[in-house]
């Protein structure tokens, strides 16, 4: 079955719908607007029940098909970044400082014109439950969607996402079994000495000596601690001191701000202990002392083997093909906390020749929302086969 004709015809639509939550973006929770228009557009569409306030703003609405059966979940992210647009797009962010640069706006449009299609054909046995997310870019809204009891209150038993992928051809689709994105946990290091005159350096203890020391060390957690198969980055992204930037004063406090992404739970635990001992070993070598604070973050996105294998089966029967060895890449992504709860997978929709997501430049293709609201809809009438 390739592209619907009926969601060809729907690409205006579409196309208009994008732009107009381009033009409006708002991150995190405070996803207000986009969620009001969300959750009337699917009451518009006829959506059996329509929730909002999921996760405090996500938006859910249920379509039911012509006969019983189970539930399926197909998710879209809501939220944009604090990012100055560069598009010179004439459906450019009309607020400074904010711009739809991930290609949630996309997600949407193409969920809702699946919905629209969906609710108007119901060809399909069970129910599909669409959900809308909020704080994907940061806050963990997927999180906090699961934890308000999603899962159980509309009995949905697999879940499915889809993001937007550069590089990829314009309605192509790519799609891994297994880890597919990273966890990706923040923390910062402090290492405490004794500061005084530069000119006396054997009075006092130096901190930055012992930092430097650390950033050093760290990367022995992923050559020396890690299985060598195992995929793992820990990075230093800033070292500052406190309190002084006099050229002939030693500080007396270091500030460092690091990153760890893996693909197990095993490695996140393991670079956690390693990271907390060298900063207080090395600390304390120099005569210091050192305390580390952890912002646990996303966990490691895993898509189901047998979920992988059927969306890409849907996506060949959309697309011609589907590519079923994408690399697995060490960004992150909160649908991880969904894939938690239930089995399922994430798949990637081409976006063409376009500026990297969370590039100032970037800007959604609306010529492969077609293929994509057609994935979504061929996938919940396979997945729910009237008999």
């Amino acid at each position: 079955m390739p592209v619907l004709n009926s969601l060809a015809a729907l690409l205006p639509e579409m196309t208009d719908w994008r732009r107009d939550f381009h033009r409006h973006p708002e991150l995190g929770f405070d996803v207000h607007r986009t969620a009001a228009i969300v959750a009337a557009k699917l009451r518009d569409f006829g959506c059996d029940e329509v929730v909002e306030g999921i996760g405090r703003t996500g938006v859910v609405g249920v379509i039911r098909g012509t006969a019983p059966g189970r539930t399926i979940g197909l998710r879209s992210d809501m939220d944009a970044l604090p990012i100055l647009e560069a598009t010179g797009a004439a459906h450019a962010s009309s607020i400074p400082g904010r711009m739809h640069a991930c290609g949630h706006d996309g997600h949407m449009a193409m969920l809702l014109g699946a919905a629209k299609h969906l609710a108007e054909t119901r060809n399909f046995a069970g129910a599909v439950a669409v959900i809308f997310q909020p704080a994907e870019e940061d806050g963990g809204g997927g999180e906090k969607m699961v934890e308000d009891g999603m899962m159980e209150r509309f009995s949905i038993e697999e879940v499915y996402g889809m993001h937007n992928m550069p590089s990829l051809p314009v309605g192509a689709f790519a799609i891994r079994p297994g880890p597919a994105l990273a966890s990706c946990d923040e923390f910062t290091v402090w290492i405490e000495g004794k500061g005084g005159h530069a000119a006396k350096p054997h009075m006092n203890i130096d901190p930055l000596v012992a930092a430097c020391r650390f950033v050093r060390a760290a990367q022995s957690v992923v050559s020396r601690n890690m299985d060598p198969v195992e995929m793992i980055v820990v990075t230093i992204c800033s070292l500052t001191t406190e309190g002084t930037t006099a050229h002939n004063v030693i500080p007396q406090l270091c500030r460092m701000n690091g990153t760890v992404r893996c693909y197990t739970k095993e490695a996140r635990a393991l670079a956690r202990e390693r990271i907390d001992a060298l900063a207080a070993g090395i600390a304390a070598s120099a005569g210091g002392s050192a305390r580390v604070d952890w912002v646990p973050g996303y966990p490691a996105t895993v898509n189901e083997p047998r979920c992988t294998d059927f969306a890409a089966d849907v996506a060949e029967e959309v697309a011609g093909a589907c590519r079923r060895d994408l690399p697995p890449s060490l960004g992150s992504e909160d649908f991880s906390y969904m894939l938690e709860a239930r089995p399922g997978a994430m798949i990637c929709v081409g976006n063409g020749d376009s500026a990297e997501c969370h590039h100032p430049a970037f800007d959604f293709a609306d010529e492969t929302m077609p293929a994509g609201a057609s994935f979504w809809v061929r996938l919940a009438e396979r997945a729910l086969p009237l008999t």
